[in-house]
């Protein structure tokens, strides 16, 4: 089969298109064709040597897909050839830990395309119980811009940030994957919701989403603005997914008592800011990964409802997978973008 593959950390051009062996599906695993890969900035994170620091290479990133299935393991009940799925972005290995939640505490938990081998590529194996029908509705690369952004955002926003209905939310990045995301089950909650961006482009991208206010951090204090817009308080929540020097304003930009979610770190690892603010101002900062099928499950819900849409920037070949990364580091993308690996 055809891959998108790493044998080393590095740039956008060590991913490579290459013929790799297929997998042949174990007892309880099903074989799945990859019609759409989702790209995630995680992926390239990976690429990149930041979230680990050894692979084993050859390596095959990514960790969204959607598809059917191709070949049943045996002992595998339920799922039929040619059945659509969308195979579970990571899952605990060991089946002691299944019952863990959140699932990003289990010890055996494997991320596709970081512990197990990920989605950019023709077929996928995955065990039965982690592949889940799908049932949006949707196009195969519609469909593939969900597993990722729809597991952290919905346990970022709804489990972690407790958000509800009439809640003042700023969502930083709201054109990114999770922040396009964070805007709409925000949104489906009843919050109202601020966003960052920025470019003017960006900002109508998120209007259209339901933004009720959009700030251009390039042109504006965010903290100054979300103080306006809250009336001076600041926000209940802030869905904070790039660290660094951001992350000290969000501090800044939280009523008292107020709660910062933190969920990645696209403009920095390290953090400094003055605990006062934090102290006298009792505010809570709450980390999150990843979160669990039910988190998922709701998510599908409000597809089904309307609530919630994939937001597909554009599609590209799997052999074009180092150009996908590029465009997603310069910020040249709003939402998703899909590979296709049947594509030429």
């Amino acid at each position: 089969m055809k891959a998108a593959v790493i044998h080393e950390f590095g740039d956008f051009d060590v991913l490579r298109h290459e013929e790799i062996d297929t997998p042949k599906p174990g007892p309880g695993n099903i074989l799945i064709k990859i019609l759409a890969a989702g790209v995630n900035r995680f992926d390239g994170y990976i690429r990149e040597g930041t979230v680990v620091p050894e692979l084993s290479f050859p390596h095959v990133l990514g960790s969204d897909a959607a598809g059917e299935v191709a070949e049943l393991g045996e002992g595998v009940t339920g799922f039929e050839l040619g059945e659509r799925v969308i195979p579970v972005c990571g899952y605990p290995q060991k089946e002691e830990d299944y019952a863990i939640t959140p699932m990003a505490l289990a010890p055996s938990l494997g991320l596709q395309g970081l512990h197990i081998p990920g989605t950019y590529s023709q077929y996928v194996e995955v065990p039965g119980r982690w592949a889940i029908k799908d049932k949006t509705g949707l196009k195969p690369e519609e469909a593939a811009t969900l597993p990722m952004v729809m597991f952290t955002g919905v346990r970022a926003v709804k489990v972690v940030g407790e958000v509800k209905a009439g809640d003042k939310v700023l969502v930083h990045a709201g054109a990114s994957g999770t922040g396009s995301m964070s805007i709409q089950v925000a949104k489906a909650l009843d919050a109202d919701v601020a966003t960052t961006v920025r470019s003017d482009e960006k900002s109508s991208f998120c209007k259209e989403l339901g933004a009720d206010l959009v700030i251009n951090a390039r042109k504006e204090d965010f903290v100054e603005r979300v103080k306006t817009w809250t009336d001076g308080r600041g926000a209940d929540v802030i869905i904070d997914n790039l660290g660094g020097e951001v992350f000290a304003k969000s501090i800044d930009a939280a009523k008292a008592q107020g709660m910062i979610v933190a969920m990645g770190f696209v403009a920095g690892t390290e953090v400094k800011f003055d605990i006062r603010n934090f102290f006298f101002g009792q505010k809570k900062i709450r980390g999150t990964m990843f979160g669990d099928l039910k988190d998922f499950e709701w998510g599908i819900e409000q597809v089904r409802a309307g609530r919630i849409r994939p937001l597909l920037d554009r599609t590209l070949p799997l052999s074009q997978a180092a150009e996908s990364h590029r465009l997603m580091s310069e910020g040249k993308v709003s939402g998703n973008i899909v590979l296709t690996p049947w594509a030429e």
